[in-house]
């Protein structure tokens, strides 16, 4: 058993908790993975998920597993992705929710839920990004990868939760600083996103904040749907795209 064990350790990725679906791969069955966590070797995370005796382990690394070991195609998302890819340096974000993106239908393990992270973690569930091309990119989190949403999926990801889990203020805040989106990704996302609010609060938003890569979108091309959308009763009206919502120079 001693060899099978430092193996096993040598394998483990730095920082990850191991799913009993990993532990299948090395050749290690739940018997053999009792074993070790009875010899001190292994310590539960939950019901079917380890972690190294002693180590430290957080939600990214947990996550890595969901990507990598169970091929859940769920990925940080909205506001989450944008401060992991060193975008919300002057928001005080704390212990804010760590928000994660899934298609429709996906549910996290028992194990994942059950477990105290150090940030609440938080799924949505949305078809309306349906029909993009590869949206998510690697960025490493301490020792992990994770597939991260890009600055501009994240960015219509962020404006979708607005105002019912986001607010719109903080929201235009973070899009001010998004200087550096690339006019074809937005574009391509404009255009297969199925919310309409979430495509007028997005545009309202970079419009107010002046971006330059605006001038290179063709929202002939993007269908913004008809009717009035309110974020804030009471708010502004904005012409262009039909909407109420509040004016951050005021909020």
């Amino acid at each position: 058993m001693g060899s099978k064990i430092n193996q096993l350790l040598q394998q483990w990725p730095p920082g990850n908790v191991a799913t009993l679906r990993w532990l299948n791969t090395q050749g290690v069955d739940h018997r053999l993975a009792d074993k070790y966590v009875q010899s001190g070797w292994l310590e539960r995370v939950g019901h079917g998920a380890y972690k190294r005796a002693g180590a430290s382990v957080d939600w990214f690394g947990a996550v890595h597993a969901l990507q990598a070991q169970l091929a859940l195609a769920i990925h940080p998302g909205g506001i989450t992705a944008i401060e992991l890819r060193g975008y919300t340096h002057d928001l005080s974000l704390g212990a804010r929710a760590v928000v994660l993106f899934g298609n429709p239908g996906t549910k996290l393990p028992a194990w994942f839920e059950a477990h105290a992270w150090s940030r609440p973690v938080t799924l949505v569930t949305t078809g309306v990004f349906a029909g993009t091309e590869k949206t998510t990119s690697t960025v490493p989190v301490d020792e992990v990868d994770l597939e991260v949403a890009t600055l501009e999926r994240a960015a219509l990801e962020m404006m979708y939760l607005v105002p019912k889990r986001q607010s719109y203020e903080e929201a235009y805040q973070v899009m001010e600083s998004l200087t550096s989106l690339r006019p074809k990704a937005v574009q391509h996302l404009l255009e297969c996103c199925s919310s309409v609010k979430t495509k007028r609060v997005f545009m309202h938003a970079a419009e107010r904040a002046n971006h330059s890569w605006l001038k290179h979108l063709d929202l002939s091309k993007v269908d913004f749907g008809s009717g009035r959308r309110t974020i804030h009763a009471g708010g502004r009206l904005d012409k262009k795209y039909d909407l109420v919502v509040a004016d951050p120079a005021q909020s």
